[in-house]
């Protein structure tokens, strides 16, 4: 992945740290030899999954606590602390659908934000089968439902679709038929 920005520097320092949210500040040399302070966001990274089973894909529909109505998206959530990213898709979607998958491919790797250092690693888990009803956190309410493709890709049509970083693949895919197939096979394999 190429990432628009540098990473915090070395020298930078924290001067907030929230539950979730951290604010670092560092000097930084300008194009003319002056300097000023930049700042940024960093927060933990997420994982998300595409997961498929048989010839249709996992979505949610989600309501969490601060959220005035229930919105679609798909498994995922934050990495835990020194998790690695294929590790938190495998315990997000365990935890939020009760599926597992022995197929795995990390398919993005995406920057939704300059100015501030988040990474969400969408993965496809292929083939998933059920092995335990989910355990929801405390300020989750999951509904889960399964899909058709076509299903996946009208959800760009939805304003309240929770994963944004992933419409525009998908509307890739929406309108144009040799992308569309392109994602079918990624997401299916070659052999459906």
């Amino acid at each position: 992945m190429t990432r628009p920005r540098k990473r915090i520097p070395e020298h930078g320092r924290m001067a907030f740290k929230g539950i979730l949210f951290e604010v670092w500040q560092w000097e930084q040399e300008m194009f003319d030899g002056s300097t000023s302070t930049f700042e940024r966001l960093k927060r933990p990274d997420t994982a998300q999954v595409i997961a498929t089973v048989g010839d249709k894909i996992l979505s949610l529909m989600q309501k969490q606590p601060d959220s005035t109505q229930a919105f679609p998206s798909i498994p995922g959530g934050r990495c835990d602390e020194r998790e690695e990213p294929l590790a938190s898709a495998k315990r997000e979607l365990l935890e939020e659908t009760g599926y597992t998958s022995d197929d795995w491919r990390l398919w993005k790797e995406t920057e939704p934000f300059s100015k501030m250092e988040w990474t969400v690693y969408t993965y496809i888990a292929r083939n998933c089968t059920k092995v335990q009803e989910p355990h929801l956190d405390a300020g989750e309410k999951i509904e889960l439902k399964l899909i058709s493709f076509d299903e996946l890709l009208a959800l760009t049509d939805a304003d309240d679709f929770y994963d944004r970083e992933l419409v525009e693949p998908l509307l890739r895919a929406r309108y144009s038929e040799s992308e569309k197939q392109k994602l079918f096979a990624l997401f299916f394999g070659d052999g459906q």
